[in-house]
């Protein structure tokens, strides 16, 4: 069977700053969080930093390249507010605004389409030590830097995003495991109301510049939790609790129905975590936006014997860890609900996908990426059985370009169409970069 993608769907490949630029002290750049969260012991997986990581802010010419070499169609990539503000609300950084104008300039040239991420995780410490997204004022510093974004680069960046995967806020603020590091459930909704005000404050920012050519959106992650055992009380809720109460249900509400689910809201006034909500914020943060950005990487079933098996493990002091199982077929039934249940008829773009090979000594092995070849490849036919169900899906963003700091993971987890050798940050494409550069030849594949 022939797969056949639009002829101008939108192929790429997506980054962020801080997990591949490196330089974090050059050129007048501030420490972001997770420069900071990256020094607390233990934090990062084998104490990784994110101080050179793929340095790309030195070798972006180069990895232009590899794209274009590939027929890459678009790049999604982030901005460093600590690259252009150190100290998120100061002066602004020259350097910073000429790098981003010469990445920019140079995918331009290379006939590669940038979208743009306003904010992925890394706040300028110097604002965390205020508060953070817990402070209302992160609204004005936040429109004052998507503001020099937008007067610097408004009509360059075709495709703008506000926010990637607000739920970084939450675990970073209610578990612990992402920077900043805070368990606090109770602080942690008040980041996500007020990262939310920042986004629709954003956008309507970004409306007043009448772009002619750019557009805008927000990237929400979709891991939709099913019951394993349909009809099993305990697994339907956790399911729920999952989806509504500590996952995308937080957002897409909000985002698109104009206020905080029923579950949600409920849950939070028993847990006494109603954020402070004030009048007219839900109608700035349900903004009318250009289009969706979903992030997919698995559907999950929940099977609550198997997770207290799992807890007794671990109280145990065992190590239980298994392999997850893929179901990469959920994207169609994930995309129907973003339709059917948020009412989203915007165009959706698959912002990032992709799966994560472990690091070790056999590079051969990691190169030889055919698992991640079968995992696309079935990601991209559910993706095929959606479009043709009628969703509205423009492009699809393959995670990542390069192997590169996987946050709590550091250097551990491999995601690249690219090998990166973090001693001497040489890159070398796996067999997937080869099989992805056919993909879009050839706008699909056959099965």
């Amino acid at each position: 069977m022939k797969y056949q993608f639009p002829k101008d769907f939108m192929w790429g490949v997506a980054t962020a700053a801080a997990q591949i630029e490196g330089a974090a002290f050059e050129d007048g750049r501030g420490p972001s969080i997770w420069d900071v969260f990256s020094r607390i012991p233990g934090k990062i997986h084998g104490g990784d930093l994110p101080e050179v990581a793929c340095d790309s802010y030195h070798r972006y010419e180069e990895d232009i390249a590899l794209m274009k070499k590939m027929g890459i169609r678009s790049y999604r990539f982030s901005f460093s507010w600590s690259r252009i503000i150190p100290d998120g609300t100061g002066e602004i950084n020259p350097e910073g605004i000429r790098y981003y104008k010469n990445l920019i300039a140079c995918l331009k040239k290379n006939g590669i389409v940038p979208n743009a991420t306003m904010y992925h995780w890394d706040l300028p410490y110097a604002l965390q030590i205020q508060g953070g997204f817990g402070n209302r004022n992160i609204v004005q510093w936040f429109c004052r830097y998507a503001g020099v974004l937008l007067d610097n680069f408004g009509e360059d960046v075709d495709l703008w995003v506000t926010f990637n995967e607000p739920i970084a806020v939450y675990v970073g603020h209610a578990y612990g495991f992402f920077a900043p590091g805070l368990k606090d459930e109770k602080y942690a909704r008040q980041c996500l109301h007020n990262l939310m005000l920042c986004h629709g404050e954003a956008v309507k920012l970004f409306r007043s510049r009448k772009l002619a050519n750019a557009k805008i959106g927000i990237v929400v992650d979709v891991w939709k939790h099913y019951p394993a055992r349909e009809g099993n009380e305990e697994d339907e809720a956790i399911a729920t609790f999952q989806n509504e109460i500590a996952g995308y249900g937080m957002f897409l509400h909000p985002l698109f129905l104009g206020g905080y689910s029923d579950e949600l809201t409920r849950y939070m006034k028993e847990k006494d975590m109603t954020p402070e909500i004030r009048e007219g914020d839900m109608d700035v943060i349900c903004q009318k936006l250009d289009f969706y950005g979903l992030n997919f990487y698995n559907g999950l079933y929940d099977n609550a014997d198997e997770i207290r098996k799992r807890e007794e493990i671990r109280k145990a002091g065992g190590n239980y860890q298994d392999r997850p199982v893929y179901h990469e077929e959920a994207i169609r039934d994930v995309l129907h609900m973003l339709v059917e249940k948020y009412g989203i008829t915007i165009p959706i773009y698959v912002t990032e996908n992709g799966l994560m090979q472990e690091d070790g000594p056999d590079v051969e092995k990691i190169l030889n990426d055919e698992e991640r070849i079968r995992y696309v490849r079935n990601v991209l036919k559910a993706l095929h059985g959606a479009m043709e169900d009628g969703i509205c899906v423009k492009g699809y963003y393959l995670w990542s370009l390069l192997d590169n700091f996987e946050w709590s993971g550091g250097y551990s987890m491999r995601y690249g169409l690219h090998y990166t050798n973090y001693k001497t940050l040489e890159r070398v494409p796996k067999k997937s970069a080869g099989w992805y550069a056919q993909v879009i030849a050839d706008d699909g594949f056959e099965e």
